[in-house]
């Protein structure tokens, strides 16, 4: 107890009375001389217990405060900790916070599985970042959890990757046909990156990289380094016309692509273009309809009311049915958009249609007169 009666002397000078001009060097005298206190149990001794609640109070939100709560093993400071993920996950600070919840996860799975897809995601950047292989009993369930949000379960695929224990159970689900299709270039791409050799090998045959005219395509991560011919890439384009518009040409059946290089950054537009199952827009969803004369229709269901169903088929046609008229309907999976429609390309065909697409981009607003 000696030793820690100059350190409590020393905190009881620091901490009341300070002027705002020198709080953060005092906290910083505070924080070092509780460090020599760290044996102690703040339980067992009242000084050291205040002192270090004001310490705590004053450092919140900061890396003294992760260090305090880790050295002196403190319960209760979860939604602390969980505040400081959730404001920046890819901080050094937030890596460390998210290891001291990791003792204690409930309050990171319920972040990860609740409404907020905002918290949740900046939980599953934390996590990954955190290096942690605890994370991957948190992140490893909504890789094949359907009903998930999509961008989520993206996030929970590069955040394993992150982790040589979630790389492994990652190639593990997809030998079992655990990662769906849509996530599966995710995988591919994630899992190319990592700087374990054997994972990258096995990787490659769990998870194939898509097909061009020549093969096997680059990664994702090497093609977005290449050069394109935007010129070249509007030729390209050509095909995709029957289904997407971009100003005045094309059909209004796809998303319109106009300014889409404002909306996705180029590996994100490579995504789309490689796996257009992997991150369907919003109100572009598919749907395969019978009618009870045996007709049947794939489409975008536009709009729907107690008497009418309106679909827009391929060319961008809306016709409209009777609900008595239809015998049943079932939303795609898949997208609208084919999968292997890069076969016919060559890498520099895609490499050209990326840079076309990423210089489609919303025109600046006009200055003030």
């Amino acid at each position: 107890m000696k030793r820690a009666l100059p350190a409590l002397f020393l905190l009881a000078l620091v901490i009341p009375f300070a002027r705002a001009d020198e709080q953060s060097d005092r906290i910083n005298v505070a924080v070092e001389a509780l460090k020599r206190l760290k044996d102690i149990d703040p339980e067992q001794n009242p000084g050291v217990k205040a002192a270090l609640t004001k310490v705590l109070a004053a450092t919140k939100g900061t890396p003294q405060f992760v260090e305090l709560v880790r050295d002196f093993k403190l319960k209760g400071q979860e939604p602390a900790l969980l505040e400081m993920v959730l404001k920046d996950p890819t901080t050094s600070v937030a890596a460390d916070a998210t290891r001291l919840l990791l003792d204690k996860p409930e309050a990171m799975a319920a972040a990860l599985t609740g409404a907020d897809l905002s918290a949740a995601a900046r939980v599953g950047v934390a996590l990954g970042n955190s290096n942690d292989k605890r994370a991957v009993a948190l992140l490893l369930p909504l890789v094949s959890d359907g009903a998930k949000d999509f961008k989520l379960r993206q996030q929970a695929v590069r955040s394993l990757a992150l982790i040589k224990e979630g790389a492994e159970a990652l190639l593990k689900a997809g030998a079992e046909e655990k990662v769906g299709a849509d996530l599966k270039l995710t995988a591919s791409t994630a899992l190319s990156l990592v700087p374990w050799t054997d994972i990258h090998t096995k990787a490659a045959e769990i998870f194939p990289p898509p097909q061009g005219q020549s093969g096997a395509l680059p990664p994702i991560a090497e093609l977005v380094k290449m050069k394109g011919d935007a010129k070249h890439g509007a030729e390209v384009f050509g095909a995709c016309v029957i289904c997407h518009r971009i100003g005045d040409t094309g059909i209004d059946f796809g998303p319109n692509l106009s300014e889409i290089g404002t909306k996705l950054g180029k590996d994100a537009l490579y995504e789309a273009v490689l796996s257009p199952s992997a991150g369907i827009v919003v109100g572009f969803e598919g749907s395969d309809i019978k009618l009870k004369n045996g007709d049947e229709i794939t489409g975008i269901v536009v709009s729907e009311t107690e008497n009418e169903l309106a679909v827009k088929t391929l060319g961008g046609v809306i016709s409209r049915y009777n609900i008595s008229e239809v015998a049943s309907r079932e939303k795609m999976k898949q997208s609208l958009m084919p999968e292997g429609l890069t076969q016919s390309m060559t890498t520099q065909d895609i490499v050209d249609l990326a840079e076309f697409l990423s210089a489609q981009k919303k025109a600046a607003a006009a200055p003030a007169p």
